[in-house]
């Protein structure tokens, strides 16, 4: 295991400054994934609108989730040195700003420029509350604060899906439902800006590059970090590939459903919120091994449900597959933090990049999948990641805390 953190003896922090901590951190959560994932319900209307693939359409999903995992981690190193607020304040703004403008892109192209400009705002954001978490918080309460994070990213997910989904639907065009999320996003950002409290145990790394090296073979070198960043893009990889495609499939016969419907599916988020928190409780009670490998094969369970015919059915997997995701996202996330030592911004970035580049690859090679053999395809080629998880897991069960 990488060397203990010097944090992890940090008299524990004013009860308003903790509280306030955990919210501002998870506001950022929230805000990542409602402008991320703002596009996915309206695939299908993209498609439409400018005449191109489902699998094109998706690069308006994945294109900002790829450059965000291709910066996390140049821009951990940044907020390692340079700290942690200004790169979250700014970077959330800026988020906001580009999902408006994208929502008026006149062709696909600028839009898929303005997402992924996006994607590079919102880079700086997650490995540093992270690690902004790690570092203000006392260890006791490093596991619940990171479980309400990570439900507060399931939230953020579910609520931008369903207000781009109803907004276009009830004005008839898919602008105005991205113009709403950007809208909330701006809000939030402005929210977050005001609650977060300065860092008080913040600590500059140096960036010369024989220490960077020597920071990055360590991490590597560690027992059980690298399997931690094969979960998180596997993982992430399977709840793209599965969302991404969802739409397409509920837009067609027999379910024929149109946008609003099909962006009420993303209600699901909630059973994945309440996962990352209970996930979180749990750490506490049970080993981090055992939680993560119950929740591996019961998201596995979930995919499977979902080739079932009847939307009751589908909709069913669909809330196992989220609540198992969500619940091992959490364990993972703590796991990571756990493990990290002095380095949480770098060891969170590593994690995070291979998070959102698993989303990137999976959900855009997923649109293969879908065109060649359908449904069956994409479940067929996510069950595959999901049983890579579950063999991880097992082999992480003879790992130490």
């Amino acid at each position: 295991m990488v060397s203990a953190s010097v944090f992890d003896s940090v008299p524990p922090p004013q009860p308003d400054t903790s509280v306030r901590s955990t919210l501002a951190v998870s506001l950022a959560g929230f805000s990542c994934f409602l402008l991320l994932y703002g596009t996915q319900p309206l695939l299908p209307q993209l498609t439409t609108s400018f005449a191109i693939s489902p699998g094109t359409a998706s690069l308006s999903v994945t294109a900002g989730t790829g450059l965000m995992a291709l910066l996390l981690i140049p821009l951990s190193l940044v907020a390692d040195r340079y700290g942690r607020e200004r790169l979250m304040r700014y970077g959330l703004v800026g988020a906001a700003l580009f999902s408006l403008l994208s929502a008026w892109a006149p062709d696909f192209f600028l839009l898929v420029l303005a997402r992924a400009a996006l994607g590079a705002c919102i880079a700086g954001v997650p490995a540093a509350a992270m690690a902004y978490l790690g570092e203000e918080l006392p260890v006791a309460q490093r596991a619940r604060a990171m479980g309400l994070y990570i439900g507060a990213n399931a939230l953020g997910g579910m609520a931008g899906r369903l207000l781009a989904g109803a907004c276009s639907d009830w004005a008839g065009s898919w602008h105005y439902g991205l113009s709403a999320v950007s809208v909330l996003g701006l809000v939030v950002a402005a929210l977050f800006w005001r609650l977060l409290p300065a860092a008080r145990h913040f600590t500059p790394h140096s960036l010369q590059p024989g220490l960077l090296f020597s920071d990055v073979r360590r991490i590597y070198g560690d027992a059980g970090l690298p399997w931690l960043f094969c979960v998180a893009f596997l993982g992430m990889g399977t709840l793209v590939g599965l969302y991404n495609y969802l739409p397409f499939r509920l837009s067609q016969a027999p379910y024929a459903l149109g946008p609003a419907a099909i962006g009420s599916v993303f209600l699901l988020y909630t059973v994945g919120s309440y996962a990352s928190a209970w996930a979180g409780r749990q750490i506490a009670r049970h080993s981090r091994q055992r939680i993560m490998g119950v929740m591996a094969v019961l998201f596995t369970v979930g995919i499977a449900v979902t080739l079932a015919s009847p939307l009751w059915l589908v909709i069913a997997g669909l809330a196992v597959f989220t609540f198992g995701f969500f619940a091992v996202h959490s364990v993972a996330s703590a796991w990571v933090g756990h493990r990290a030592g002095p380095r949480r911004g770098l060891v969170s970035a590593l994690y995070l990049s291979s998070y959102y580049l698993g989303g990137s690859v999976i959900g855009t090679t997923s649109g293969w999948a879908w065109s060649h053999a359908g449904w069956p395809g994409v479940t067929g080629a996510m069950l595959v990641c999901a049983a890579c998880v579950i063999l991880i897991a097992l082999r992480l069960r003879r790992l130490g805390e």
